[in-house]
């Protein structure tokens, strides 16, 4: 059975590997998994400067969810090339690291400072707030996702994923400007913007009032999203939201996704990536499978 696939030229032994900001890059983890048996290691938001991130609360837990509220807080660049690069160099697997920033420029200054490095593929943040165009999410216009890729691939020496917000009219013309901007994959889907209020309090539950909503909640929204950029563009796509087991992820394969993360189970269960590892094997074998590129996208 194969279980390896192949994103932008760059080959994965399997499909799964954690989402941004639910894994940091990996420390914590290495102490209850082997990370040399995930696909990949997708580390936390870098940024060019380090961000404090927002005030405290800034997680609840939902129905089925969380809210997160933690604003990309990272020590930035300088620090993450001394300290993480060379832990993750100590691993047989992929490395992608996300990147983040408040003005074009931001994340060009961090492309170019990885961009010599030994890692695998970048992954691009747009989820962040243009502080240049009024606070507004670099990827919720397409004019500006389009003009954004085209100026991070200028300099990127690592193949790059788009990571798309779900916080738009229409997900498919998001990725089709990121695609023609020149992107080589798309990550999808970030969080999606919600709120709790404390009654007894009579405030917010997190002290920026919203956050991200993750977890199971989001896995129908996230699928279906995943299922129309896949008829939408012709690059791949590594899908995520909401999952947390086997299955889960192949309903994500099967909606046409390459590659597979997980996020929010790893606070729950930080064995999850092996078990759902393990139980596509299993899934293989029980079916006949050869290999992933046989259920891919198989559903229309």
């Amino acid at each position: 059975m194969n279980t390896s696939i192949n994103i932008a030229g760059v080959s994965f032994k399997n499909p799964i590997m954690p989402a941004s900001g639910t894994f940091g890059s990996g420390q914590e983890y290495s102490e209850f998994i082997d990370l040399n048996q995930l696909g990949a290691v997708v580390t936390k938001g870098v940024s060019y400067y380090p961000w404090e991130g927002n005030p405290p609360p800034r997680i609840m837990e939902t129905a089925s969810g969380m809210i997160n509220a933690v604003g990309l807080q990272n020590p930035g660049i300088d620090v993450f090339l001394e300290r993480d690069i060379p832990f993750l160099q100590k691993f047989n697997t992929k490395v992608i690291v996300n990147v983040c920033g408040n003005t074009v420029n931001d994340y060009i200054k961090v492309v170019e400072r990885l961009s010599e490095q030994a890692i695998d593929m970048l992954e691009i943040n747009i989820s962040c707030p243009n502080v240049e165009h009024g606070g507004i999410a670099f990827g919720q216009e397409p004019k500006m996702v389009e003009y954004i890729t085209k100026e991070i691939k200028k300099v990127a020496n690592q193949p790059i994923s788009m990571k798309l917000t779900p916080n738009v009219t229409d997900i498919t013309e998001i990725a089709k400007a990121a695609e023609c901007g020149g992107a080589d994959a798309l990550s999808l889907i970030n969080t999606i913007t919600g709120m709790r209020i404390d009654v007894k309090k009579r405030d917010f539950s997190v002290a920026n009032k919203t956050g991200g909503l993750s977890g199971a909640a989001i896995k129908p929204i996230a699928l279906r999203m995943v299922y129309q950029v896949y008829k939408a563009v012709q690059i791949p796509i590594i899908g995520m939201g909401g999952i947390s087991t086997t299955d889960d992820a192949l309903e994500f394969i099967m909606a046409g996704a390459t590659g597979v993360a997980i996020g929010t189970a790893n606070f729950n269960n930080p064995y999850v990536m092996l078990e759902v590892i393990k139980g596509l094997n299993n899934y293989m074998g029980e079916n006949g499978i050869e290999d992933l590129k046989e259920i891919r996208g198989i559903v229309d």
